[in-house]
């Protein structure tokens, strides 16, 4: 599940003691594009374009591996598609998969987080065509649970705030 207001306190307005979100922020500002109605104008009954990502991964029997989501816009797909390679290709656990440095690629400039194996990766990639710039990682809020011998672990991004607890 990801829960979202969009930006901090939503549209700032409460109703029934909820935070109101302003997700009207994910269509389109302008309805008109070259002449012709925008894809994601606003309009009744549409909802706008999201990067949430809340995502549940299987083995090849069927049976419930792992469990995750971020919040962070459209940083959110790269949080997530990091977290499970490192987990599932890797090998990590979820504590070690939500620390690992962002690299984030939004069909723009490549952004990487500030960590010393991606200060050492930035240069090669320079060579390689990419247009390397600074990321900030304060969107990054992922949450973990996977299946683990006797039971579940779970993990917590150290770069907000938020626990993983279990009994």
């Amino acid at each position: 599940m990801t829960t979202t207001v969009e930006s901090v306190f939503g549209s700032q307005l409460m109703a029934g003691g909820f935070v109101l979100n302003n997700q009207l922020t994910d269509f389109s500002f302008d309805p008109n594009r070259d002449g012709l109605p925008a894809a994601n104008a606003p309009a009744p009954g549409k909802r706008p374009l999201s990067s949430m990502a809340p995502t549940i991964a299987f083995d090849s029997a069927g049976e419930f591996q792992i469990a995750l989501g971020s919040p962070g816009g459209s940083a959110i797909i790269s949080y997530v598609a990091s977290t499970l390679v490192g987990m599932i290709d890797g090998g990590l656990k979820p504590e070690a998969a939500v620390r690992l440095p962002h690299t984030i690629e939004r069909n723009g400039p490549l952004m990487l987080e500030k960590s010393p194996e991606l200060d050492a990766l930035a240069p090669q990639l320079a060579v390689l065509g990419y247009d390397v710039r600074p990321a900030s990682s304060e969107n990054s809020g992922l949450h973990v649970v996977a299946t683990a011998s006797g039971g579940y672990l779970g993990a917590a991004d150290p770069r907000r705030d938020g626990v993983a607890m279990g009994d």
